[in-house]
């Protein structure tokens, strides 16, 4: 019996002829590309080349002035400001360079707040947050508040927050800039996992070409345009 062919994975984004100016000053141009569930993109090039603006309008934090961003069927540049707010809370998890914790929360508390926002029921918020803790390795360090925590155990409890929901979008900016190798590598190892594992997109904008290697393909982003890549 011939075997069927393999179904490829689903597209989570796209983003098609994306264009942004601030003022006078153009910061992105013409800007297409896609992404597919279990694929890692690093977006590298030059500071000032546009990556975080790009990565803010993916996030729908902030609005291009002309091409479409779609995550799945949903229409990103098409909804109110409510409807991005909904779309980030359920699809997308985001992880920063300098970690963004509540100080006077937990590292439980902090990974198991997204939960909470979305209304997920305690017994089940319990066996998400529990298994992520794990995972982090963070389970004797997960009362701590921020200030008790070292960098990468922040960054560790940034990246579970990040997931917990279960997004379908992951996007990291700079996640290892504020940490040093060592620790960088053990964030990027960490990633690889739980984006194996979990099957989410990752968007990653990157001075670092150990980061960049994570991916499995990358864009450069100069002068606000696509200037290499795959």
């Amino acid at each position: 019996m011939p075997s069927l062919p393999a179904i490829p994975p689903a597209t989570v984004l796209t983003v098609a002829g994306v264009g942004k100016s601030y003022g006078e000053q153009r910061v992105l141009s013409d800007v297409s590309f896609t992404l597919r569930a279990g694929e890692r993109l690093a977006l590298t090039g030059p500071s000032g080349g546009g990556k975080t603006t790009l990565l803010n309008c993916i996030g729908g934090v902030d609005q291009p002035d002309e091409g479409t961003i779609r995550l799945g069927e949903v229409e990103l540049t098409r909804l109110s400001s409510d409807g991005l707010a909904a779309v980030r809370r359920r699809q997308i998890g985001t992880i920063f360079q300098f970690f963004h914790l509540l100080p006077t929360l937990s590292a439980y508390e902090n990974i198991e707040l997204p939960l909470q926002l979305l209304g997920v029921g305690e017994p089940e918020r319990a066996a998400r947050v529990g298994e992520l803790v794990r995972r982090v390795g963070l389970t004797h360090r997960s009362a701590a508040l921020p200030s008790q925590l070292s960098g990468g155990e922040q960054q560790r409890v940034a990246i579970a927050r990040a997931l917990v929901h279960r997004p379908a979008l992951l996007l990291a900016d700079e996640p290892t800039g504020n940490l040093d190798s060592a620790n960088g590598a053990k964030i990027l190892a960490l990633l690889r996992e739980l984006t194996d594992e979990s099957g989410v997109a990752l968007v990653l904008v990157t001075h670092s070409e150990e980061a960049a290697t994570l991916c499995h393909r990358r864009l450069s982003v100069r002068d606000g345009r696509i200037a290499g890549g795959p």
